[in-house]
């Protein structure tokens, strides 16, 4: 029969919550030197032992560990102020857990943090089922389309003479001129008020990528099909097939792009996504443990 999970005192709570960090990217994490102290373990090289174990479970588990797992050298003071570098691990909710599953079970402190753990994950599932995904969010995800379809159009475009990057940053220009009314590609990133690292496709809503997706598609077609050659050519023929997108969007009423509101990066909807993904498994019950095989699990997110 299973242990019933330990419920963690306010004590125990404190603690753990107390050596919860956040990384530069708003990710938490715990050290494994403070998790080994929290845990009572005197002796660091005895907790590295459930280290290595909770590495091997995670990537046994089919996770990659080094999402979960991070070693980072730190100064820490010595004798009489001495400094000196010392290893450390930064350790996602998934690596915690994983890690006081093996630490030693006669521990009051290490059944404690099992369920702290573990209810610090469904915590975060919760969390995020009240924020999914909107439609909107999910339509924007076709960046990943435009990325594909970009280096297929270039692919065309150098089929079609366009062979240096210069000739390429004109060909792309001449796409979008004809998709945003004359517009280029600086003109666009400042129309936006982007920074210079800023991708301008990285900021454009559904309704823009999907105009530019079709341009982009249309025109690296067009360039097969009619086995277009001549990198001037090859301008004319991206600078019309944006036109004719203009000239449809116009058509129906719909709002020219350059008109269209400049969203947050996307990049920061993936990092949603992925957690989402991370976080959805199969149902947990309320301790966010989940019952596989008699053994207990839980599921987290790399980019927590």
């Amino acid at each position: 029969m299973a242990r019933k999970p330990t419920k963690p005192t306010k004590e125990a709570i404190r603690t753990f919550e107390s050596i919860r960090k956040t990384d530069e990217n708003g990710r938490e994490y715990w050290t494994s030197r403070e998790l080994a102290q929290a845990l009572g373990y005197t002796d660091y090289r005895n907790f590295r032992n459930v280290g290595k174990k909770a590495y091997e479970a995670c990537r046994n588990s089919g996770i990659d560990p080094l999402d979960h797992f991070v070693e980072t050298n730190e100064m820490i003071i010595a004798g009489k102020g001495a400094e000196r570098q010392v290893n450390n691990v930064r350790m996602t909710r998934y690596a915690c857990y994983l890690a006081v599953q093996n630490a030693d079970p006669s521990k009051t402190i290490v059944a404690q943090a099992q369920t702290y753990f573990a209810v610090q994950t469904r915590r975060a599932e919760k969390m995020l089922d009240d924020t999914p995904l909107t439609e909107d969010e999910q339509k924007r995800l076709l960046r990943r389309e435009m990325k594909k379809h970009n280096a297929q159009l270039a692919g065309a475009a150098r089929g079609a003479g366009v062979a240096t990057n210069t000739d390429y940053a004109i060909f792309q220009n001449e796409g979008y001129k004809g998709l945003y009314g004359g517009l280029t590609h600086s003109d666009i990133h400042e129309r936006k008020g982007l920074g210079r690292s800023q991708d301008i496709l990285d900021h454009m809503g559904s309704t823009e990528l999907a105009a530019n997706l079709f341009r982009a598609t249309q025109t690296e077609e067009k360039l097969r099909r009619e086995n277009i050659r001549g990198k001037e050519n090859a301008n004319r023929v991206h600078k019309e097939v944006g036109a004719k997108v203009r000239r449809a969007i116009k058509s129906i009423g719909g709002t020219m792009p350059e008109n269209l509101p400049t969203v947050d990066s996307i990049k920061k909807l993936e990092r949603k996504e992925k957690q989402l993904l991370k976080l959805k498994g199969p149902e947990a019950d309320d301790t966010g443990v989940q019952k596989e095989d008699g053994r207990a699990d839980v599921q987290t997110n790399r980019d927590q």
